[in-house]
């Protein structure tokens, strides 16, 4: 059998993957430390073989004499209704906050005649951005893509959306600024020369923390791109030089579409049965996910 090596080297890891012609990783092997992993069994006479090779002359750490059994991961129980994040309305999270609140209709009015701004109508402001951009994201379900809303997250905050395909996967948060001018910089962003807003980081931040999640059920690297996208905006101004996050307006998402190369098609759906699944984000905490 021969195997394709590639160098995969993101978030402080630096590994060679033994991959099949079709792209599926069956092993790979950790640079810093030498140590190797089969992850498909029956393969594992040539991934010793071919990556063994490939260490021999990478001229990095003294290597261990033989390798590893397959590494264990933790399994999923079976999909329920109730843990099917599939069937999760764009908005969702904030819908229920909205219900949740108790505020009537009076205090709502009275609210804004007195012109004080409140938490309710930061909520319905941004339930709104968010159905306008899951609206544009579910368009891109007929290009092969997956599209997931308002995954709840271990301490009472949420992924707004999680797009999977060919192109990867992209962790989406949503900003509506209704009517007004939005600056972004690499780590925050003005919205009318406001106070800086540090949306980038941020989005950054929860992009490592998919990152967490779903390669702790996955074999295989799964790269997770942040996206910003800015809803009702006049002018949308990027001024960043990292290009680390990508910054859209909501129609702009579209562009988002033809992207591939980085999943199969099998590592595609492997991907979203685990970002589906309620109990894979349970322990999705913002600092090291639990073990």
């Amino acid at each position: 059998m021969e195997l394709r090596v590639t160098r995969w080297q993101r978030y402080g890891h630096d590994r060679v993957y033994a991959n099949l012609p079709d792209g599926v990783a069956v092993g790979w092997a950790d640079l810093k430390t030498g140590d190797i992993t089969v992850l498909r069994a029956e393969y594992r006479d040539d991934v010793i073989a071919v990556l063994t090779e490939h260490l021999r002359n990478d001229p990095g750490p003294v290597r261990p004499a033989r390798a590893p059994e397959a590494e264990a991961r933790p399994t999923l129980p079976p999909l329920t209704p109730s843990d099917d994040l599939a069937a999760n309305p764009p908005g969702e999270s904030l819908r229920a906050l909205i219900a949740e609140s108790g505020q009537g209709l009076l205090q709502r009015v009275v609210s804004r005649l007195l012109r004080r701004p409140s938490e309710w109508d930061s909520w319905r402001k941004g339930l709104a951005g968010e159905r306008r951009v899951g609206a544009e994201l579910n368009r891109l379900s007929s290009h092969g893509w997956h599209v997931l809303h308002s995954i709840p997250l271990a301490d009472k905050v949420d992924v707004d959306h999680l797009l999977i395909g060919p192109g990867g996967v992209f962790s989406i948060n949503t900003k509506h600024h209704h009517k007004k001018a939005v600056w972004v910089g690499d780590d925050a962003a003005k919205v009318d020369h406001g106070k800086p807003a540090p949306y980038a980081r941020k989005s950054r931040a929860e992009a490592k923390r998919v990152v967490r999640v779903l390669e702790r059920y996955c074999a295989f690297p799964v790269p997770v791109d942040p996206v910003l996208v800015f809803v009702g905006v006049t002018d949308l101004k990027v001024v960043a030089t990292q290009l680390t996050v990508r910054v859209y307006q909501e129609r702009q998402v579209a562009a988002l579409a033809p992207l591939s190369g980085v999943l199969t098609a099998e590592q595609v759906e492997q991907v979203y049965s685990v970002a589906r699944h309620r109990q894979a984000w349970r322990q999705a905490r913002s600092g090291k996910a639990a073990q």
